[in-house]
């Protein structure tokens, strides 16, 4: 952390915690009415419910089979429901794992449950793959699997742009939002360690302003009150409307405004500089405020925030994000900037594997046992073909693999239902969030490849020295594990 002079944050759900219960219940109801009042839907469809509880980060939607999949970081698909139903093995290795080329499940047949936003429309999709199945005839046959995913693609796009939902939270922030009483204390830290602090969002200057005072400790909001701008103080910069990832693009030539925040007014910058308007020659510009004032911008790339913080190098800037894909792969794989992965879901798998450490300890002993019986069967199988044996000897080999095949299908039956007991522990459908079986999962896979830090919230950081210096934990092949536990 001392090479590091920046650092940034997102907003919504990172430095903004949203109550999943109640969040993702208003975008999921927002976006059936959509469905059903602008995109054609049957009315019965507004009898659906949503359960917050069932989708997680890291699943891969098939479009165009009406699937849900968690596989593992070689992308071997782990899990896989059709709606609601589980698909058997022979199912899922006859759509998956036949053929000569390996799906990749990148392509536009594919979408991914990456970010905390995306369990509303993983879930209604997969409902109207129910739908459509129990219902033939219902609903048109042009809404084949894929163009029910684009429908509610494009519903949940309806419910941004008309302002549904940032209307409902601003009006109640306090049963959308989560208090975090670290933020502020952690800011502070960075600040006065010398660091600048900027903010990068896809949320415009309205909506930013409302959310950030209630994070901040303006716990009492409405419609009638002003909005404090106190906030600002702990931000160098601030820029809203950023389109990311797009944002991380120095090629992208989006124009850079900036805001008034009292009015929420823009004015026309170079590259950040404030221009002076036609016919208002004498205006009064922001640029002419303290230095201690934030600045709050609209827009532009990520080569005017460079400018901005003035920083000599992409290296020396930590971005702290949410989503794997708009906050983190692009600022790490393109720019080079540090990065730090805000995973909510990471107290509870921890709390789990502290309180199962006696059942893991049991899987691998299980396993060990599997192992250890499978090599004899097979060293005896091979006797019996290959060895030169008289038929006394064949005979008790024969009968000796008669009882390792029994013991061997015990000791199956009995790891296959503790793992899947251990697992059920962290999500009784997708099980642990990073793992998929004895694999790290795909989403693990990302967080290893793309996220220099990790941690369940934002506040974390400063629980530690802004100079701290975060050492990676050793990489281990599985013949160097194998030595250091014996």
């Amino acid at each position: 952390m001392k090479n590091i002079d920046a650092v940034g944050f997102d907003m919504d759900y990172t430095l903004a915690q949203y109550k999943p219960e109640t969040f993702e219940s208003l975008a999921y109801e927002g976006t059936v009415e959509k469905l059903v009042t602008s995109l054609g839907y049957p009315r019965e469809v507004m009898k659906l419910s949503f359960d917050w509880t069932y989708m997680v980060r890291g699943l891969v939607l098939d479009k165009k089979r009406g699937n849900v999949l968690k596989m593992d970081r070689h992308k071997y698909v782990k899990v896989a429901y059709h709606g609601f139903r589980l698909m058997s093995k022979n199912e899922k290795v006859s759509t998956y794992g036949n053929g000569f080329i390996r799906d990749a499940f990148d392509g536009p047949d594919y979408a991914h449950i990456d970010t905390l936003f995306s369990l509303a429309e993983g879930y209604l999709f997969a409902q109207l793959v129910d739908y459509k199945d129990a219902n033939p005839g219902k609903l048109s046959e042009s809404k084949d699997y894929a163009r029910i995913y684009t429908d509610v693609r494009a519903a949940v796009d309806m419910c941004h742009r008309d302002g549904t939902l940032k209307r409902m939270v601003a009006k109640d922030p306090q049963k959308y939002i989560n208090e975090d009483n670290s933020i502020v204390p952690m800011l502070k830290m960075l600040k006065t360690s010398g660091h600048a602090v900027f903010l990068v969002t896809n949320s415009l200057w309205d909506y930013t302003n409302v959310v950030m005072n209630y994070v901040f400790g303006e716990r009492v909001i409405d419609g009638s009150s002003s909005l404090s701008l106190d906030w600002l103080q702990h931000f160098d910069f601030i820029i809203t409307g950023s389109a990311k990832p797009g944002f991380f693009h120095d090629e992208n030539r989006a124009n850079l405004f900036m805001v008034e925040p009292d009015s929420g007014k823009l004015i026309n910058t170079d590259n950040g500089t404030p221009l002076a308007q036609v016919g208002s020659p004498d205006i009064e510009l922001p640029d002419d405020i303290p230095n201690t004032r934030c600045k709050v911008f609209q827009g532009g790339n990520v080569g005017h925030l460079h400018k901005l913080l003035k920083v000599g190098s992409s290296s020396q800037v930590l971005y702290v994000g949410d989503h794997i894909y708009g906050d983190i792969l692009r600022s790490k794989k393109i720019l080079g900037w540090r990065t730090m992965l805000v995973v909510p879901e990471l107290e509870k798998e921890v709390q789990v594997l502290a309180s199962s450490r006696d059942t893991r300890k049991k899987l691998n002993l299980l396993r060990s046992e599997r192992d250890q019986i499978e090599d004899q069967t097979h060293h005896l199988k091979w006797s019996l073909e290959h060895d030169d044996l008289d038929a006394g000897e064949k005979q008790k080999i024969t009968s000796k693999l008669d009882l390792l095949e029994a013991q061997r299908a015990r000791v199956r039956a009995a790891h296959q239902e503790s793992q899947r007991i251990f697992h059920q522990k962290f999500h009784p459908v997708w099980g642990q969030l990073m793992k998929a079986g004895y694999q790290n999962s795909r989403f693990a896979h990302q967080v290893e490849r793309f996220a220099c830090l990790y941690t369940s919230q934002v506040g974390n950081l400063g629980l530690y020295s802004p100079a701290k210096y975060y050492r990676p934990g050793e990489d281990f092949m599985p013949h160097e594990s194998d030595t250091l536990s014996q």
